[in-house]
């Protein structure tokens, strides 16, 4: 008798919303050895996709080996057809043909695949104190003091006049040289630490040292800058000149490693958004013949703004969407009114240290499943879309059907907190959206922190969506 539960006890099961961590569900086991084997790849593909570009050319390869193809405008496809829509190198669509024709609408997974970051800008190199340095412009939000006195490497590419491009990553293995944006010794820095923490380190000091030996020639000037443009012409053919058509960024030079005894997180540069674009990914990749045509798009240019013709407030979609309706003689706009989407974004987890930051009741745990954000947006609700709440009930039936763990969460207090993702430019088409990601630790920091139960789930989420009837 000890053991029956009471009344209120059953009620309380039959009535109220509990969310439950998922090391302590009853399948827990299985769930982390699979949560394990799925984030073993998942951690190689960090390493090797530190840019929008290095992550376009990998889903590419990735998805030709699944049976991906160009797509054709002037083709014709039918179910279970696989092709991928390229966008100058740095934004891409992938599309699974489905079962349904295209007028009951589309289902769409985007994410996005930059990252902040420090870019070189137009004209980086300059030496002085007889040190070279590069200049930098930061990309996205950042703390700037997180990215001084840490390994950095160089990613990107460089396009000659001529044409010919070259790709360029210096700092990601062993022989390879590193590079550093200096700090001020604490002893000298009595006037820094009186400055507010944004400004502990200004843009304009976000300065990488890249070198200090000068040129062996008394009369030339500039001998430090001279030899490292000197060594740049030896490894790529180039001139100082062609840094002007160039895209070229500093990024952490860290791996992704596994987090704690138990090995439970994964910390790394870029999940925000290279999570979701994986976990997307590897849905999008598994499914055969979806019931939905369905679009899994890995957009550029989140991080500030989605602006620019790869970023999703440009009309690259739905271009893309207008061309394949036209094959079935349809207009674009009527396969986007009955088309849904997963806005494929990271939220914040709870972090005790900085607790006061988030509402308990309705903020995102590491370790709970996949986040469901039904607005984003700054106090007021400003600057998002908000999934509405027939968009909200499909997507927990789709959801606790497949038996996923799942949580809701925002992004920060009222007033507080806030910030946007893609979600807000594809409701835009008159699609249903909402956002769909993984909770994160130290988002924008050169590290964060996500769980692997999460990622998993996250993944698990986009396999139930991408086969849901």
């Amino acid at each position: 008798m000890e053991n029956q539960k009471t009344e209120g006890q059953l009620l309380g099961e039959k009535l109220l919303l509990k969310r439950k961590n998922m090391g302590m569900k009853e399948d827990s086991e299985a769930v982390e050895q699979a949560a394990q084997a799925f984030c073993a790849p998942y951690k190689r593909f960090l390493d090797r996709c530190k840019t929008e570009r290095e992550a376009v050319e990998t889903i590419v390869e990735m998805a030709e080996k699944a049976g991906y193809k160009p797509f054709d405008p002037k083709a014709s496809y039918q179910a279970g057809d696989k092709v991928y829509y390229n966008n100058r190198g740095k934004a891409l669509i992938l599309t699974a043909f489905g079962r349904h024709p295209l007028e009951k609408g589309v289902r769409i997974m985007a994410s996005h695949i930059d990252s902040p970051r420090l870019d070189l800008k137009p004209s980086p190199l300059y030496e002085e104190a007889e040190l070279a340095m590069f200049k930098t412009h930061y990309y996205g939000g950042i703390k700037k003091y997180q990215w001084s006195a840490i390994p950095l490497a160089l990613h990107g590419v460089i396009v000659k006049k001529n044409g010919e491009k070259l790709s360029v990553a210096i700092g990601e293995e062993e022989p390879d040289p590193i590079f550093v944006v200096n700090d001020l010794l604490p002893h000298l820095a009595q006037e820094q630490m009186k400055r507010t923490l944004s400004q502990g380190i200004k843009g304009e000091e976000l300065n990488v040292l890249v070198g200090c030996r000068p040129f062996k020639d008394d009369k030339a000037s500039e001998r430090v800058k001279l030899n490292i443009i000197r060594l740049l012409n030896e490894k790529y053919g180039i001139v100082e000149e062609d840094f002007l058509s160039a895209e070229l960024t500093m990024v952490p030079a860290f791996k992704a490693r596994d987090i704690g005894f138990d090995h439970s997180c994964i910390g790394a540069y870029g999940h925000d958004d290279r999570v979701c674009a994986y976990t997307s990914l590897m849905a999008a990749l598994e499914a055969q013949t979806p019931a939905y045509t369905t679009l899994t798009v890995f957009a550029d240019k989140e991080e500030t703004g989605s602006d620019g013709n790869t970023g999703l407030h440009s009309h690259y979609l739905e271009f893309f969407i207008e061309r394949l309706a036209k094959l079935e003689g349809l207009c674009g706009r009527d396969v986007l009114s009955n088309s849904t989407c997963l806005s494929a974004d990271v939220n914040a987890a709870f972090d005790p240290t900085f607790g006061d930051t988030l509402e308990k009741r309705n903020c995102a745990y590491l370790n709970y499943g996949v986040v469901v954000t039904q607005y984003t947006g700054s106090g007021g609700k400003y600057g998002t879309s908000q999934a509405s709440a027939e968009f909200m009930a499909q997507v927990r039936n789709w959801l606790d059907n497949a038996k996923v763990s799942w949580q809701t969460g925002e992004l920060g207090k009222v007033d507080l907190g806030g910030g946007g993702t893609v979600a807000k430019y594809v409701a835009a088409l008159d699609v249903d959206v909402v956002d769909v990601g993984v909770p994160v630790l130290s988002m924008h920091a050169p590290f964060e922190v996500v769980s692997k139960n999460d990622v998993y789930a996250t993944y698990q989420a986009f396999k139930a969506y991408v086969e849901a009837e």
